[in-house]
């Protein structure tokens, strides 16, 4: 269960949230599809978490010098078998339950077909971020894969699985959450930026250094909810706004990274930055269908 890490879960599950509930404000809903990519999503997360505690185990990552939450693999708790095998469980449900949702949501074989590759690119990147022979998130692509697996992929998607079609003002609240969710990466990374230096791991705050990643931290917080703006000025949906109530909690998170160095005063930011992004969809979201 600490290796599972059910605090990243909430973030993971805001992007099937705010695909659904466009699709709500267009009248497109389907309950089978919000709770089959729901599980979905959750058992890629819990994947993601569990590769990156082994890659980050083999490659050096984590070690005892390391500040933040005990790694089960470094600490001994799992072995890297035991590891690796619970990898290739969450990676058979994954594929699994997200067949049954291609089955329940699209309607001929092409669309399956791309579907079924974004799908297994999903499993891919969970896998990849830290493990094998060159891991993306070594090199600093991580902020990338994040933004478009929790952002545009993600609630694009998870829309498209609901009515069939797409349109280009969802791209808004999806850059929106894409922003939020790399900001959590970022946070991350920041807390580790002194471990990953010395495991060679170039993550974008030690290829740009602590002070340009706590502006690029500013930013992507400040662009999430200017993002909003643009939808709601486009799609005259006013009581969208209301996600805004949750910019202080987020201002508040930006500025508890800049002013602390302590990684372990650090830590905590991750999980208030992904319970605001969580806040920030329900209220958009509720808002979006008092707009209807």
């Amino acid at each position: 269960m600490h290796a599972i890490r059910l605090r990243t879960l909430p973030l993971a599950l805001s992007c099937i949230f705010m695909g659904s509930f466009l699709a709500a404000y267009t009248g497109h809903l389907r309950w089978e599809v919000l709770i089959l990519a729901a599980l979905t999503t959750v058992f890629l997360q819990i994947l993601s978490n569990l590769a990156n505690d082994y890659g980050d185990s083999v490659h050096g990552a984590d070690n005892v010098e390391r500040k933040g939450p005990i790694r089960a693999v470094q600490s001994g708790l799992i072995s890297l078998k035991e590891m690796k095998r619970a990898m290739f469980i969450l990676a058979g449900l994954s594929l699994l339950t997200g067949l049954v949702l291609l089955y329940v949501a699209v309607q001929n074989w092409v669309t399956f077909s791309l579907f079924l590759f974004l799908g297994l690119l999903a499993i891919w990147a969970a896998i990849s971020y830290t493990s094998g022979k060159n891991p993306y998130g070594y090199v600093g692509l991580g902020d990338l894969s994040v933004f478009l697996f929790f952002g545009l992929l993600g609630v694009a998607g998870t829309y498209f699985l609901h009515s069939l079609s797409l349109s280009w003002s969802i791209l808004w609240p999806a850059f929106s959450l894409g922003c939020f969710s790399t900001a959590v990466l970022n946070i991350n990374n920041i807390r580790d930026i002194e471990s990953d230096q010395k495991a060679g791991k170039k993550s974008i705050p030690v290829r740009m250094g602590r002070k340009w990643a706590i502006q690029y931290n500013w930013f992507l917080i400040l662009a999430g909810n200017a993002s909003l703006l643009l939808f709601v000025a486009l799609n005259q949906a006013y009581y969208a706004l209301m996600a805004l109530l949750t910019i202080p909690l987020m201002l508040m998170v930006a500025y508890s990274v800049q002013r602390e160095t302590d990684p372990g005063v650090l830590d905590p930011n991750l999980k208030k930055m992904a319970i605001s992004t969580l806040f920030w969809v329900i209220l958009f979201g509720i808002g979006l269908l008092f707009s209807r």
